[in-house]
C-alpha cells in the first residue's frame, strides 16, 4: 500500500464525515415536515419525547457521495448500490408509515438478490477448524441461497440492535473500522475506500444520535448499514478465503448476530413470530440491570471493539488463530452469563 492510497482512503473518510454532518440537520427538518417522528408509546422505547426519524437518509447520501467520487464502480458495486437504493426507499416509507413485516422481508430479499445477481456471492468459505488439508470449501449450488440469507440476516441484525441512542450507528462504525483495517492489510484498495465512506458517514451522524438523541436513524439507516456491511463483507472478507478465517466476519458482526440469534430462538420458544418485537434484547437487559443508556452503549461498544480487534488479529497465520478463537469463545460466554445472571437477579428484586 502506497502513501497515495492511504491519502485516498483518508480523503474519502473526511468527505463522508463532513457530508453526513451537514446533511443530517437538513434530513431532520424534512423528517419533521413529513411526520416521520418516533413517538414513545411502549416500554421498549427509551426516549420520553418524540424524536424525528429518517436520519439514515443522511448516512446513505453521504456514503453514496463519497463512493461515487472516490471508488471504482464495477459490476459488484453497482449491484450493491442498486440494492441499497431499494433498502433505503423501503426504510423511508416504513419510517413515515409503518409497513407489514412480511412485505419488508420480501423487499429485503429482492435487494439481496439484486446484489447477488451482480456478482456479490459467497462462493468459498475458509476452513474454520484451522486443521486439515483443505484450506477452503466451495459452496457450489448453495452459494446463492447462502449469500441471500447472509445479506438479509445481517440487514435485520443491525436493525434489531437499534434500540438505544447511538448504539447501532456506533457498533456499525466499529464494524466498519475493523473491516477497513483488514482491507488495508490485504491491500484491497477499493473495498477500503467503500468501508472508509461507510465509517465516515457513521461518524458524521453520531453527534446527532448519541444520548440524548436529536434524531434517529430509523429503519432507513439501520437496515441500510446492515445491508452495506453484509455486502462489503462478501466483497472483502469472504473473497480472501485463503487469507482470512471463516470466523472473521462473524466476529466483526458478533454483537448484532448474537442478539438476533438469541431473539429468534427466544421468540420461537415462546411461540411468537420471530419478527415480533419484544423488550428482551441485550441492550434492554443492560438497562434493566441498572445501567444508564450511555453506560449500556459503552459496554456494547467495548465488546464490539474487542471482537473487531480479535478479527483483525485472526488474519495472522499459525497457532495464534486458535488461541484468539479460544479467548473470544470464553469472553463471549462470560459476558453472556454475566448479563443473564445480573438481569435475572434484577427481575427477582423487582418481583419482591
Amino acid at each position: 500500500m502506497t502513501l497515495e492510497t492511504y491519502s485516498h482512503v483518508l480523503i474519502t473518510l473526511g468527505v463522508a464525515v463532513l457530508a453526513s454532518f451537514l446533511f443530517t440537520p437538513v434530513v431532520k427538518a424534512f423528517a419533521n415536515k413529513v411526520g416521520a417522528v418516533d413517538i414513545p408509546k411502549d416500554d421498549r422505547r427509551m426516549h420520553k419525547e418524540p424524536v424525528p426519524l429518517l436520519g439514515g437518509l443522511a448516512i446513505f447520501l453521504s456514503f453514496m457521495l463519497a463512493v461515487l467520487l472516490f471508488a471504482e464502480i464495477d459490476r459488484q458495486i453497482k449491484g450493491m448500490l442498486l440494492g441499497a437504493v431499494i433498502i433505503v426507499l423501503l426504510g423511508v416509507i416504513d419510517d413515515i408509515r409503518p409497513l407489514n413485516a412480511i412485505f419488508k422481508f420480501a423487499v429485503q430479499i429482492l435487494a439481496a438478490v439484486v446484489a447477488v445477481a451482480h456478482g456479490n456471492v459467497i462462493q468459498f468459505l475458509s476452513n474454520p477448524i484451522f486443521f486439515g488439508e483443505s484450506l477452503y470449501f466451495n459452496l457450489g449450488f448453495l452459494a446463492v441461497p447462502v449469500t441471500v440469507v447472509w445479506i438479509v440476516a445481517i440487514t435485520n441484525a443491525v436493525n434489531l440492535i437499534d434500540g438505544l441512542d447511538g448504539l447501532s450507528v456506533g457498533v456499525s462504525a466499529i464494524n466498519s473500522a475493523s473491516l477497513l483495517v483488514i482491507s488495508l492489510l490485504v491491500s484491497d484498495v477499493n473495498v477500503a475506500i467503500m468501508v472508509a465512506a461507510l465509517l465516515g458517514a457513521c461518524l458524521g451522524f453520531m453527534p446527532y444520535n448519541i444520548n440524548p438523541a436529536k434524531i434517529f436513524m430509523g429503519d432507513t439507516g439501520a437496515t441500510f448499514l446492515g445491508y452495506i456491511l453484509a455486502v462489503l463483507s462478501i466483497q472483502g472478507l469472504f473473497k480472501f478465503y485463503t487469507i482470512i478465517s471463516f470466523l472473521v466476519p462473524f466476529l466483526i458482526l458478533g454483537v448484532p448476530i448474537f442478539d438476533t440469534v438469541t431473539a429468534f430462538f427466544r421468540r420461537i420458544i415462546k411461540g411468537q413470530a420471530p419478527w415480533k418485537a419484544d423488550r428482551s434484547h441485550i441492550h434492554h437487559k443492560l438497562i434493566d440491570m441498572g445501567y444508564s443508556q450511555k453506560q449500556s452503549v459503552a459496554i456494547l461498544y467495548l465488546v464490539t471493539a474487542i471482537l473487531g480487534l480479535s478479527a483483525v488479529m485472526l488474519t495472522t497465520e499459525g497457532w495464534v488463530k486458535f488461541l484468539i478463537l479460544a479467548i473470544d469463545v470464553v469472553l463471549v460466554i462470560f459476558i453472556t452469563r454475566w448479563i443473564h445472571e445480573k438481569s435475572h437477579h434484577h427481575e427477582k428484586e423487582n418481583e419482591e
